[in-house]
């Protein structure tokens, strides 16, 4: 069994087990877009409307609404995203967008998800009961979830557009 993978079955804990899942989901979303220029990373290759750099600005805006607003209670500087039936503005990158600014913003996100969640119970409620009623367990296997499918996303997207494959 090789180093990485043994490392992500010997787990000892909940905590760890959920907190390595979503690390392991996280990584494999930057895997995708490392190497791409902006132009290609805002492409958008397949029947859907995604590209590989609105997947990584998406995965940072609901890092810091999950952890953050959800979790934490803290003030949210932006608005809630519109969704229309079609697409979440979040995905959405304009010229500006570039893989070296989201991808560094989405490690940061990271770094604070980390923190937030390291500083709970995982059964600590979470403070914006308003928007949801749940508890850190919950955000941490939503989180899990929400990542995982956009990484598959993500490598439907990259194979379309160079023929690699693989997490």
């Amino acid at each position: 069994m090789s180093d990485d993978r043994e490392k992500r079955t010997a787990l000892t804990s909940e905590r760890e087990a959920l907190e390595r899942f979503l690390d392991a989901q996280r990584e494999g979303l930057i895997r995708k877009i490392e190497g791409l220029d902006d132009e290609t990373a805002r492409k958008a290759p397949t029947a859907s409307s995604l590209s590989l750099l609105g997947l990584v600005k998406h995965a940072t805006a609901w890092e810091r609404r999950w952890f953050q607003v959800i979790v934490c209670g803290r003030e949210s500087h932006e608005e809630w995203p519109t969704v229309t039936e079609r697409h979440d503005t979040t995905f959405m990158v304009g010229e500006n967008d570039t893989v070296v600014h989201w991808v560094q913003k989405y490690r940061e996100q990271i770094e604070e998800s980390r923190t937030v969640a390291a500083s709970m119970d995982l059964d600590s409620p979470c403070a914006r009961t308003d928007l949801i009623k749940c508890n850190v367990r919950y955000v941490l296997f939503h989180m899990i979830e929400e990542t995982a499918r956009h990484a598959g996303h993500a490598d439907i997207i990259r194979e379309t557009l160079d023929g690699s494959r693989g997490m």
